[in-house]
């Protein structure tokens, strides 16, 4: 079954990546690196994206006749969505395990 682990960044408070330093930076990326190689070794790994920070999202929704429209950022959420992962597991407490793993080093892995 196919699980998606998203993975939170407060807005502020501690600034999502920007606000790291460079030592940090390259440890949250190699750690990341290998967590999805270790899931692509199992077959367990789908996919996974960095998302865009929350002044470049927009909120968009239909408007008239299907047009877009947008409302602009987020305000009023104190976090957004900074990347997901998709895993193929045999159980939810796999992919609560695999979400653990992320979350205990971002401190903010959702299954």
């Amino acid at each position: 079954m196919k699980y998606i682990l998203m993975m939170n960044s407060r807005k502020t408070g501690d600034e999502p990546l920007r606000g790291w330093s460079k030592q940090d930076f390259q440890a949250h990326c190699a750690f990341l690196m290998a967590l999805n190689r270790e899931l692509r070794e199992s077959g367990e790994f789908v996919s996974t994206e960095g998302l865009a920070f929350p002044d470049q999202a927009k909120l968009v929704r239909a408007g008239k006749v299907g047009m877009p429209i947008t409302d602009g950022v987020f305000p009023e959420s104190k976090e957004f969505l900074a990347s997901y992962c998709i895993v193929d597991v045999e159980t939810p407490e796999r992919a609560y395990a695999i979400a653990a793993r992320g979350g205990a080093r971002t401190r903010s892995y959702a299954a």
